[in-house]
């Protein structure tokens, strides 16, 4: 027989609200769905991805226990979709020194990605170099608009990020806070370019839609639970 105080406990226990099953990576929530979010990668195949310039995934790009991942020095993949206004979600988790990126509105008409596409730096903070810039470290706009804060976790640890992008307001977030804010075209904007390393790039977020980049800076880096919510 129950004692009265582990009556109370059980009752009250009860009478707490159940919390809404933990979704399964690269899967879509129900509520997701009928928002019209999609998945970018289905966590079993590359369907939907293309190396940079070419019309297939390159070989060093896997798909490994649900996680799409690269060794390094295999090339940048985009989507073979191409977005304009979006929300984009992803978890990643880079390896000790590592370097990676996001970049979204990519034109394949320059050399690299990066010379048409903004930049969500995914990094080592703490072991890389870039880390000590405040302007090229993790969830920067890579060398234009430096994180308000550090929230970044550390090498083996999964990072969430947010990227948002609708004309020309940009959003990056990561682990649940926003890091950034930016007004393509603005006078802040426009200063900031003046003095990157973009400063001659003509086509640089000069794009209003694109492919997303995912970034092979020669490191190994993992992504998973990729999708994206066009927004009208």
């Amino acid at each position: 027989m129950l004692s009265p105080l582990k009556l109370i406990i059980l009752a009250a226990l009860a009478a707490l609200p159940a919390r809404a099953p933990r979704g399964e990576d690269n899967t879509l929530t129900e509520e997701e769905k009928k928002a019209g979010w999609k998945l970018l990668f289905n966590g079993k195949t590359t369907e939907g991805w293309r190396g940079y310039k070419k019309d297939k995934m390159p070989d060093g790009w896997k798909v490994i226990d649900g996680i799409l991942t690269t060794g390094g020095k295999n090339g940048d993949v985009v989507t073979v979709e191409e977005f304009a206004d979006f929300e984009l979600q992803a978890d990643w988790r880079i390896s000790p020194r590592g370097n990676s990126g996001i970049m979204y509105r990519v034109s394949e008409s320059e050399g690299a990605p990066y010379m048409t596409g903004p930049e969500y730096q995914v990094l080592d903070d703490a072991g890389h170099g870039d880390g000590k810039n405040p302007l090229t470290s993790a969830g920067s706009i890579y060398d234009v608009y430096a994180p308000s804060k550090k929230v970044v976790k550390g090498p083996g640890e999964w990072n969430h990020t947010r990227i948002i992008a609708k004309g020309n307001h940009l959003e990056h977030w990561m682990n649940g806070e926003k890091i950034v804010e930016a007004e393509i075209g603005s006078d802040d904007w426009n200063q900031r370019i003046a003095r990157s390393k973009w400063a001659k790039a003509t086509k640089y977020a000069k794009e209003t839609k694109g492919h997303i980049d995912l970034q092979d800076h020669g490191d190994k880096v993992e992504f998973k639970n990729l999708k994206i919510l066009e927004l009208k």
